[in-house]
């Protein structure tokens, strides 16, 4: 029985697994390598899968359809970024800053105002009805991916990173990539804000207290279900920001690349317990760490190493790492 009001248990999964790992993998460069790398994808991961995390863990929403708000992100990205070539094309950061954050920012904006349209045409009707949310907010993603095909054609685009995000740093023998150094310091800066909202501010309590008694916080002259409603576009804008980072992580973009990432999300949600925004965090990076280490120490069996990375974890802890209380 623990009796610590946090239990940092899971929380020293993370480092306890690269540590496992050191001496499997030999090489303390390419430890560092692995596990940078492995960090990086995690926290891409977790962006994209925190959107999912405050729609079902805040509205007990189970959306299939949040991999179009991932696609659609990346392709507006591609879009914006195609446009100032100029800038990504330069070898100095600030540059590709100034062209990459725009993007994100357009991203967002037209992933929200889409999970504005999804909630009130496909979710809204469905409310409390959890598999009907699965069916009906699946047949949103193909009708999406369809609508995307239309937009911006069925092909591959490619989304190469700007110049000055390219390349690798030293330290020491290790390589570490740009890139993956800021997508982890993406990652901490999205964490560090949604645990700011929901535990610091007016509108988190807000939001909190209508999950657990809604005609109370009505009562007081709350309108929740607007509340919910920007709840649900902040999950979208979130995912639109994850298929940038996604999309620049794999440097290409495709219609179907939300469906193909929902895998993971879904097993980031599980292991984190099912709504918990910290349960999510520890979720991702252990995914990311474990894609990489896997990959590298056993290729053939790569595929399958999320997999039973959950079966792992709900064998020690059924609800996930961190379950939320009222589920």
């Amino acid at each position: 029985m623990n009796n610590l009001p946090f239990d940092i248990r899971p929380a020293l999964l993370v480092p306890a697994l690269a540590l496992l790992m050191l001496p499997l993998i030999g090489s303390g460069s390419t430890w560092l390598t692995l596990t940078v790398a492995g960090l990086a994808m995690g926290m891409i991961i977790f962006i994209i899968a925190s959107g999912l995390t405050l729609v079902f863990g805040l509205m007990d929403v189970l959306n299939f359809g949040h991999g179009v708000f991932i696609a659609v992100g990346a392709f507006v990205a591609a879009t914006v970024l195609g446009m100032m070539g100029d800038w990504t094309s330069s070898g100095e950061l600030w540059r590709n800053l100034v062209a990459v954050l725009p993007a994100m920012l357009a991203a967002m904006a037209v992933a929200g105002a889409l999970g504005l349209v999804f909630e009130r045409l496909i979710v809204r009707p469905v409310y409390g009805q959890h598999l009907k949310q699965i069916l009906i907010t699946m047949g949103g993603m193909i009708i999406g991916e369809e609508l995307i095909k239309v937009v911006w054609g069925p092909s591959q685009l490619p989304l190469p990173l700007p110049e000055g995000m390219r390349g690798a740093l030293l330290l020491g023998d290790a390589s570490v990539e740009r890139y993956r150094l800021i997508a982890v310091a993406v990652g901490l800066v999205v964490f560090a804000a949604l645990a700011w909202v929901l535990g610091r501010t007016k509108v988190g309590l807000l939001i909190r207290a209508g999950v657990q008694d809604r005609e109370m916080v009505e009562a007081l002259g709350y309108r929740i279900r607007r509340l919910f409603v920007g709840v649900f576009m902040v999950g979208s804008a979130l995912a639109g920001l994850g298929g940038v980072m996604w999309g620049l992580y794999q440097q290409a973009v495709t219609p179907q690349m939300g469906a193909q990432v929902n895998v993971l999300i879904f097993i980031v949600i599980i292991i984190g317990g099912l709504g918990s925004t910290g349960g999510a965090l520890i979720g991702a990076m252990l995914v990311g760490l474990v894609a990489n280490y896997a990959g590298f120490l056993a290729p053939k069996v790569a595929l399958f190493s999320n997999i039973a990375l959950m079966v792992a974890i709900l064998m020690w802890r059924p609800q996930g790492v961190y379950p939320v209380t009222n589920r």
